[in-house]
């Protein structure tokens, strides 16, 4: 019996040492398998792994930023990832500890992969919170961003996030990876890394966020589509998330509860700024700027030979547009154009002008002149080249009513309208709106401070500063005038007779006979040349014609910069040709810079990500007049300010009060200090123009519609003085009154031999009396 016992406890203790074996066994495959799958994994056999080289540098989209001369940025150039990388140093505390209380608070005591995490998850099934350090979703957002869709790939690429985890905590420091992960993670609405991110949601750089703002962007980690705090989405969850960072930060002691508690009663107090290609600061610079790197990509290859690219290779443009002065000239235009632009529409409506916006055309003239725009126009090209449709049926698509935002100013501000309208009436609303174009430059060095190609570029793309020529009326003369100082040695003290003048029939290639007439019909005495100018006396201009001839106008305006072809006739001397903006403020600026032209500079640097510089510009410059004949030009131009047309700049309150609320946007602007100044104004009102100078800063503003035919009616309200004049004033009062710009007050500096007069007070009585009558309410250009 008792051997009976024995050999039956010794089977159970056989039995037994079986499955211990078998434990043992299982165990070890257990380890083995997990050893091999993790060996796979590093080993690339569970799909391609980045190696050392990749993991020093990851690849990421970077956007190229363009940097204002005061050191802001302006905005960004990208395709997918509008990413621009800051340092861990730019990063605020309070951030830092923000991700770490929610997302990983063991971060500094783990190498990559938290077991306690781990195993928690493992046995609660997930439901006791995720597993990912901070590290993990770092290697997820850099190498594996694909998520498989069956639970065996997503363990072997959970797998995978282990082994880089652990990689990346061997080759960068803590504060490396939680930079690192600021960057890369996806804010949505284009805020790509925390820098898009506090500037897009704050209007703030990173360093500057306040701690509800760092907990609002941590909470957003969770899910940035779901927690997206825009008013149309889901701002109630995304505080609540927000609130819920909180409560972590004061369940670790990182803020105290009563912190805690008073933040988690605030709003989100977004600050919502889109930055887009369509939307921001210097839209129309952009463009432009965009254009001009396309060329110097193309001209200068990597040293690999493969070429730069612009949307995603993190370059830095360092611009000379200076943020503050751009934000005060896109202001200006911002506060006058929807008065304008109202009182063009009260002239304007089917009542007063069946033809409206157009004037002196009939029906026949207006329905090619649509035609004409029609084949100009984005949608023609788009269906013609893009989905290759027949004219037949790009013609017909016009009369089609179409679902579509249009511009329009409401209560003094832009705003966009839904509607349903047919393409071709679209055309004929935007016809109606007349445009502003703006630029401002440094005569002493060229580069250019402000630039406003319109006054939305969403819905108005066309870029009347450069791409746009028109006609600039009176503001040429100061070429004639100058053309004349420097051939005759004239002083802005000597007089010419009003009366009018007739250039023969064949004399300088004319083939007709030329006659002036003044706008203000008058034609008695005698007026210097300074009375002249300001009056915009177009006889004394044109007797100025018939002595110098018009082939050195035409080339002293090549000189000063004018690109365009000027045909040598003296009708030139009242501003027939076409020229842009860009092209007049480099020209003024030559007399502003003593005769000295220098091409507008845009770039004064290009780096790439690494702050390698690539590019540095060299300036380009040229004389084309003495000292003592640009400084006798200004001295011509300063009386348009003191005694002409420009008067209004420096008046106190002398405008009719009727029209100065309607027109005269910031009125009076009680410019103290010296001005010179030209303004112009087309035939028929059709395009208005001010050139404004002071020693350091020349600025040039042109209004007028897309097309000439639609203008005011009167030259009460379509002179130069009254269409662009006033955005010259309120950008410079705001330069004015922002110290910071240094912006000169300072005469034009006189030079040291000056044997020229300028003093026009000993000018005789009937010299001056000539001039005693010019109106402020009338601009007498043509």
């Amino acid at each position: 019996m008792a051997k009976k016992q024995a050999t039956k406890k010794e089977g159970n203790t056989l039995d037994f040492s079986k499955y211990i074996r078998w434990f043992w066994m299982l165990f070890s495959f257990g380890i083995v398998s997990i050893i091999l799958v993790f060996l796979l994994a590093s080993w690339g056999f569970l799909g391609e792994m980045p190696d050392h080289t990749v993991l020093e540098n990851p690849r990421t989209n970077l956007a190229s930023e363009v940097i204002s001369s005061d050191n802001k940025t302006l905005a960004k150039f990208y395709f997918e990832d509008n990413r621009t990388p800051v340092g861990y140093e730019d990063l605020p505390k309070h951030l830092v500890d923000a991700l770490v209380a929610t997302e990983d608070i063991r971060f500094y005591d783990h190498s990559g992969i938290d077991a306690r995490g781990t195993l928690r998850a493992i046995f609660k099934l997930g439901s006791g919170g995720g597993a990912s350090t901070i590290t993990q979703q770092l290697a997820k957002q850099l190498f594996t961003k694909q998520v498989s869709k069956n639970k065996f790939g997503r363990v072997f690429q959970k797998v995978k996030e282990w082994v880089i985890a652990t990689r990346l905590e061997r080759q960068y420091t803590k504060e490396e990876i939680i930079t690192m992960y600021f960057n890369i993670y996806d804010f949505n609405n284009n805020a790509d890394g925390i820098r898009s991110a506090a500037r897009i949601y704050f209007g703030k750089e990173p360093k500057d966020l306040d701690l509800k703002e760092s907990a609002m962007l941590v909470g957003m980690f969770k899910n940035s589509s779901l927690y997206n705090p825009r008013p149309h989405r889901n701002p109630v969850g995304t505080k609540n998330r927000r609130n819920v960072v909180l409560a972590q930060m004061a369940k670790y002691e990182l803020i105290t509860k009563e912190v805690k508690d008073s933040l988690q009663q605030t709003e989100l107090d977004l600050n919502y700024s889109p930055e887009s290609h369509r939307e921001g600061l210097a839209t129309y610079f952009r463009a432009n700027l965009a254009e001009f790197m396309k060329e110097w990509i193309e001209e200068n290859p990597k040293p690999d030979g493969e070429k730069y690219n612009l949307y995603n290779d993190g370059l830095k443009i360092y611009t000379t547009i200076d943020y503050r002065m751009q934000k005060y000239a896109e202001d200006a235009i911002a506060q006058h154009m929807p008065r304008l632009q109202a009182e063009f529409d009260n002239q304007n409506t089917p009542k007063l002008n069946p033809t409206a916006p157009f004037l002196e055309l009939d029906k026949k003239e207006i329905e090619s002149l649509m035609r004409v725009g029609m084949r100009r126009s984005e949608r023609w090209r788009h269906m013609k080249n893009d989905l290759g449709k027949s004219e037949k049926e790009i013609i017909a698509s016009f009369d089609k009513p179409t679902q579509m935002e249009i511009f329009a100013w409401k209560d003094g501000k832009y705003t966009e309208i839904d509607t349903v309208m047919k393409p071709m009436d679209s055309m004929r609303y935007y016809k109606s709106f007349l445009r502003p174009a703006m630029m401002s430059m440094d005569p002493q060095t060229g580069h250019v401070k402000a630039w406003v190609g319109g006054m939305n570029y969403k819905h108005f793309k066309y870029d009347m500063v450069k791409q746009g020529k028109r006609q600039v009326g009176s503001t040429f003369k100061p070429f004639v005038y100058a053309t004349a100082i420097d051939q005759l040695q004239l002083s802005p003290c000597d007089s010419l007779p009003r009366t009018p003048i007739t250039i023969e029939a064949n004399k300088f290639g004319n083939p007709e006979p030329w006659t002036t007439k003044n706008s203000d019909g008058r034609y008695d005495g005698f007026q210097t040349l300074k009375a002249a100018l300001a009056s915009s006396t177009n006889t004394i201009t044109a007797r100025l014609m018939n002595e110098i001839g018009p082939q050195p106008v035409v080339e002293m305006a090549e000189k000063l910069g004018v690109e365009q072809e000027i045909l040598p006739v003296p009708a030139i001397a009242l501003g027939t040709p076409d020229i842009s903006v860009y092209e007049m403020v480099a020209a003024y600026s030559t007399f502003a810079n003593k005769g000295v032209y220098n091409k507008p500079v845009l770039v004064t640097r290009i780096e790439d990500k690494n702050g390698t510089v690539l590019y540095q510009f060299k300036p380009e410059s040229r004389d084309v007049l003495s000292e003592e004949v640009a400084y006798t030009t200004i001295n011509l131009m300063q009386g348009v300010v003191q005694s002409g047309s420009g008067k209004r700049l420096q008046d106190t309150w002398r405008v009719n009060q009727q029209f100065t609320k309607k027109m005269l946007t910031g009125y009076p602007y009680e410019l103290t200090n010296p001005i010179a100044g030209k303004t112009g104004t087309t035939q028929n009102q059709s395009d208005g123009w001010f050139m404004g100078m002071v020693p350091n800063l020349v600025t040039g503003v042109w209004v007028g519609c897309e097309d000439r035919a639609a203008h005011f009616k009167t030259i009460t309200y379509g002179q130069g003085a009254s269409t662009a004049l006033p955005i010259w004033g309120l950008f410079m009062k705001a330069c004015y009154e922002d110290e910071t710009l240094n912006v000169s007050k300072d005469e034009f500096e006189k030079p040291a031999n000056l044997s020229i007069n300028t003093d026009c007070t000993k000018a005789s009585k009937q010299d001056d009396a000539s001039d005693e009558d010019v109106s402020d309410d009338i601009d007498i250009d043509f």
